[in-house]
């Protein structure tokens, strides 16, 4: 087969969308699977559908990468956007056509500040990962290219300052709180050490908007194990194959006007300009994340392994339900059909027939998880009622009765028993420590011990009345009924 190219794609006679030939409109820092599922996707559907006319030209974030490998492939690759929607599996492809080149600032660095001298250029995009927005001392003006993300930025807008051309829309999507607002603190660092001038700072601030992002998409990527059945089915060669769920939602913290530039509504795309992201992040923490932590533990020791095997589980999948539905929501600001539809779409996505996620994997580091997706659930539902949510307290007692198994260390983790498996439990290590040396307490011993935790929790929780005996009793059902019978009747 040959290799996806355009010619190839003429010659066995593509009739989809493609945009060959266009400005570079947007430099994005990041080439993996994320950004290629998620921005490049939307932006080709900009091209098609409301005239954007706009190509990407794509820069690694580091030394090894994708660079090569997209420029065989004169920037194109096929996506695939697998699911669940309304019950009904859903598997639509498209090839990607607006990434133009992709460039390696470690072999050619030239051609990365070339591009500041584009006019056509309006928008930076960037996915470098949670540790990409850091200030390194190290970096220096001189460096060619600066090791961190918002070091070679600093580079980049100072060439653009010095070319008297206009700034950026700046489109974080790095997975931390105010992406937008700590790059450009960083960049301010660096205009510091670096001593650049005063008139360059204010250009910055002025002629920049720098927009923290809220972004929503699962991308598995890359198919290994289906990509060589997949290619037979498409006739070409495709090394860049990427997978996504079909739900995808973007919140961008700006002003109105970036839609003039940025046509996401005339495009019908799931893109929402906001002046505060925060309650978009706040739902998702406590719906979506939240969800997968209040349930998950309790699932597990109920004998299930993946999350879509929980949804065709009437009673685990009933406790999800009634967890986000009675306890959750009342508890969030946006409108009430707006979060309705959500959840719905959580259910969608958790069913998802292309993604094995094993319950496991989402068990890593729950004590943190449970403290930042679900305890502000608990502290509202209490504060809003005067009552405990009964499910998202039972959810804590089978966080500690998932834990409190735990009767033997092993590397970096804590071993334990489900029936006849062995499982492990991965936190931090102080956390397995404390768990270890509770390991023969009784119900009432253990959840007085790990409620008044101060370094897991703070002290909200054992301030909380009725939570400590509430949890206690919890604890006995599980260990008398088991934990599925537990679950029944928690919705009794």
């Amino acid at each position: 087969m040959n290799k996806l190219s355009y010619k190839t794609l003429d010659e066995i006679g593509y009739d989809g969308y493609l945009l060959k030939d266009a400005p570079e409109k947007v430099l994005q820092f990041g080439e993996g699977n994320f950004l290629r599922a998620f921005v490049n996707h939307f932006i080709d559907e900009m091209n098609e559908k409301a005239g954007f006319n706009g190509k990407v030209v794509v820069t690694q974030p580091i030394a090894q990468g994708l660079a090569n490998m997209i420029n065989d492939q004169d920037g194109l690759y096929t996506l695939f956007l697998r699911g669940s929607e309304n019950g009904q599996k859903v598997n639509n492809k498209r090839v990607i056509s607006c990434i133009s080149r992709c460039l390696n600032p470690y072999e050619d660095y030239d051609a990365l500040m070339e591009c500041a001298n584009n006019p056509d250029l309006r928008f930076i995009v960037s996915n470098t990962t949670e540790a990409g927005i850091t200030y390194d001392s190290s970096c220096k003006f001189e460096d060619k290219p600066a090791s961190s993300f918002p070091g070679k930025l600093t580079a980049f807008l100072y060439k653009r300052y010095q070319n008297k051309l206009p700034g950026f829309i700046i489109l974080s999507c790095e997975l931390i709180d105010h992406n937008g607002d700590e790059l450009r603190k960083c960049v301010h660092q660096y205009i510091d050490q670096w001593g650049l001038d005063n008139n360059f700072r204010l250009w910055v601030d002025k002629d920049n908007i720098f927009c923290s992002t809220l972004v929503d998409r699962i991308v598995p990527g890359y198919p290994r194990a289906e990509a060589e059945n997949i290619c037979k089915e498409l006739g070409y060669q495709d090394n860049l194959i990427d997978t996504a769920e079909c739900f995808g939602f973007w919140v961008i913290e700006g002003p109105q006007s970036i839609k003039d530039e940025f046509p996401v509504d005339v495009a019908g795309l799931p893109i929402i300009v906001v002046d505060d992201v925060t309650p978009y992040k706040q739902r998702k923490v406590r719906i979506l994340n939240g969800a997968h932590t209040s349930f998950i533990m309790a699932a597990y020791l109920a004998g299930q392994d993946i999350v879509r095997d929980c949804m065709d589980d009437e009673v685990i999948k009933g406790f999800m339900n009634k967890t986000i539905y009675d306890e959750v929501i009342p508890t969030l600001e946006l409108p009430k059909d707006n979060l309705m539809q959500f959840a719905s779409d959580v259910s969608d996505r958790f069913a998802n027939p292309f993604i094995d996620h094993q319950l496991l994997s989402i068990s890593l580091n729950s004590t943190s998880k449970w403290k930042a997706r679900c305890m502000p659930s608990l502290l509202e539902y209490y504060k809003k009622t005067n009552e405990l949510p009964k499910c998202m307290t039972f959810s804590f007692a089978a966080y500690i009765s998932f834990y409190h198994n735990g009767y033997e260390k092993g590397d970096d983790c804590l071993m334990a028993k489900r029936g006849d498996d062995t499982y492990k439990i991965m936190d931090d290590q102080w956390v397995l420590d404390f768990y270890y040396d509770h390991k023969d307490d009784d119900d009432a011993t253990i959840a007085n011990a790990v409620i008044n935790n101060t370094k897991m929790w703070g002290d909200d929780l054992m301030k909380l009345p009725g939570f400590e005996a509430q949890v206690t009793d919890y604890l006995a059902m599980i260990r008398e009924k088991g934990m599925y019978e537990a679950l029944k009747c928690i919705q009794q």
